[in-house]
């Protein structure tokens, strides 16, 4: 399994707010079969890399299904395939290093 880091980021009018589109997104992945967690500088995704790629692509979409004229989307994506890995192990891993 993999994990990708997510970040989509409508272009909008001064003053707006996008949470909008952000709360557009996860309930967009709740409908899907991918684990998924929000934290305030995005969305980190699990599952098979190429599945995750085509997610992305979805995902970018959506605001401009709202009427968004320009969106930025950055992804980060660890494909790791030597053992398996789901949300929340690295931060285990780290945690368990500081006691």
């Amino acid at each position: 399994m993999a994990l990708m880091q997510i970040v989509i980021s409508p272009r909008i009018y001064q003053g707006e707010s996008i949470s909008p589109y952000v709360a557009e997104i996860h309930k967009y992945l709740k409908k899907t079969k991918f684990p998924h967690t929000l934290h305030d500088m995005g969305t980190i995704v699990e599952g098979k890399a190429g599945d995750l790629l085509v997610l992305a692509r979805k995902l970018h979409e959506l605001p401009f299904k709202k009427g968004v004229q320009r969106v930025y989307t950055t992804i980060q994506l660890d494909d790791r395939r030597d053992k398996k890995v789901s949300l929340g192990d690295k931060i285990k891993s780290v945690r368990g290093k500081m006691r």
